[in-house]
């Protein structure tokens, strides 16, 4: 951010000195004022780090639930988090998909100072799309997830790292969400679409919290936030349930300079984890994720072969993870 000088004018003071007449008074000025701006420090974020841990689940293949991938992936996180110094688990559950499969549901869960109380939800998805509905071609095949559920993933496991280091006295829980990619795909049936086939890790948790009377002060869901130049609107459920949120995260984003990510445009509902953590669980929460209005559509290799590493960009998960820091820090103040 670009030091800014602003310099206050004191209007003219005309004093007198005794006498009436107009030849005798002399104007007097005050010594012009510089004010400096306090010049906002970026938190520190190491996007090599970030992007080394969305590389190291790409290569566990795709990472979807029931699949060998998939719970080797699951013991990474934990430990991941763990080595990080918080209080890290798995919540199992169960859970049925559109196409009555029983799954494992797998929920990974970090504790950050967790005897503080006063506490900040962070949370991602971290399962895969079983299959590529999206693509041209093999589109009945998995697909790596790199973005959509890779990318959050890493910038959260840098965050968990960086508070450690900084150790705000703010209490920060993580929660990679699990089977919030299995589900319905439009037009495959004549049943009517259901948003509650997506999210089955979220609906799981928010219906089972993992702590007896949970609470946050608020929740920022991160989705798809590694493409090279994202956009990331205001979206409507985030607007809803906690729009002073969405403007604290959009201001910080501003402050830090990346108001050129952080859009100030609406988009539509999107249904993401955050929707049932506000709807169930009661904590206002925000989706931070990729969206175009341009082309009303997510990042073009949306559930497609080419989420791969390839698309990945350094740049973008620095800018998400330095807005997360700088939140956090600026609540622990």
């Amino acid at each position: 951010m670009k030091n800014k000088l602003t310099y206050i004018f004191t209007a003219i003071i005309l004093a007198g000195c005794g006498t009436d007449k107009p030849e005798d008074k002399q104007p007097i000025s005050t010594p012009i004022k510089k004010t400096i701006e306090p010049k906002i420090e970026k938190p520190v974020f190491d996007s090599d780090s970030a992007y080394q841990y969305v590389k190291e689940q790409v290569d566990f293949g795709p990472r979807f639930p029931n699949n060998e991938a998939h719970g080797k992936c699951a013991k990474y996180l934990e430990n991941k988090l763990k080595s990080f110094g918080l209080n890290a688990f798995t919540q199992i559950g169960e859970g049925t998909t559109f196409n009555k499969k029983n799954i494992v549901i797998k929920n990974i869960i970090g504790e950050y100072n967790p005897e503080a109380n006063k506490r900040i939800l962070l949370f991602a998805h971290w399962d895969t799309r079983p299959f590529a509905d999206q693509d041209t071609k093999d589109m009945t095949k998995p697909i790596l997830g790199a973005n959509d559920g890779g990318s959050g993933v890493g910038v959260l496991l840098e965050v968990a790292r960086q508070l450690t280091l900084t150790k705000p006295d703010i209490g920060v829980d993580i929660i990679f969400f699990d089977a919030e990619d299995y589900g319905q795909p439009a037009g495959i049936s004549d049943d009517d679409y259901s948003s509650n086939t997506w999210c089955l890790g979220s609906q799981y948790w928010a219906n089972n919290l993992h702590k007896e009377n949970y609470k946050a002060e608020y929740g920022i869901l991160l989705d798809m936030v590694g493409a090279m130049n994202p956009q990331f609107m205001q979206e409507a459920f985030s607007n809803k349930f906690a729009p002073q949120v969405v403007q604290k995260v959009w201001s910080n984003a501003k402050k830090l300079g990346y108001n050129n990510y952080f859009k100030n445009q609406q988009t539509g509902y999107l249904i993401d984890d955050h929707k049932f953590v506000n709807e169930i669980a009661n904590i206002p929460s925000i989706d931070i994720i990729h969206y175009e209005n341009n082309r009303g559509s997510f990042h073009p290799t949306w559930h497609t072969h080419h989420d791969n590493m390839d698309i990945i960009d350094k740049k973008s998960l620095s800018a998400v993870g330095e807005v997360l820091l700088y939140t956090i820090y600026q609540e622990s103040n």
